[in-house]
């Protein structure tokens, strides 16, 4: 089971580091909506290295034959693995390449609602909730809990999936 965790979570892993590298610089460019459209387009494709992990576990180690248990135990642990990946990839991009990206963002959170017609009162509470999560983000701890927070639920729900499509007795 080691080596196919670690093959796949890794391959899975290596995916949304490369795509997060590769369009990061460009988010001035497409925007931060678009930005996340693409960021959760590349979360899905790489989670699907945890159905082809189970798959391989089946094939290649259990003989054909796996419980949903133990799909489930195998593609949570690629999950985890890809989504350490992830949270790595960020915490060096956030912290050392992109050190300015929280106060762009923050400025983005502020000037999205003024965009949408709100009156100064609702401008100043996104101000002050922009600043809040900034603070919140430069924390490396919090930064990795939330980063963490993004790849894991659809990582969780193909997971379950892929252990019910895939189990055989």
């Amino acid at each position: 089971m080691k080596k196919t965790v670690l093959t796949f979570g890794l391959i899975g892993g290596a995916l949304s580091s490369a795509m997060m590298l590769a369009t990061l610089p460009f988010v001035d460019a497409i925007g931060f909506d678009k930005g996340a459209i693409i960021g959760y387009t590349t979360i899905v494709l790489s989670s699907l290295m945890v159905f082809f992990g189970i798959r391989s576990y089946r094939e290649n180690v259990a003989g054909g034959r796996i419980t949903f248990g133990r799909g489930f135990l195998v593609g949570l642990l690629i999950t985890l693995l890809s989504c350490a990946c992830y949270v790595v990839t960020w915490e060096v991009i956030y912290f050392k390449l992109m050190p300015g990206f929280g106060d762009k963002f923050a400025a983005q959170m502020v000037e999205s609602v003024r965009a949408s017609g709100a009156n100064q009162a609702q401008i100043d509470e996104a101000a002050a909730n922009a600043k809040q999560f900034k603070a919140m983000y430069d924390k490396p701890g919090m930064n990795a809990a939330l980063t963490f927070v993004e790849p894991f639920p659809i990582g969780l729900a193909i997971t379950l999936i892929s252990a019910g499509i895939l189990r055989k007795k």
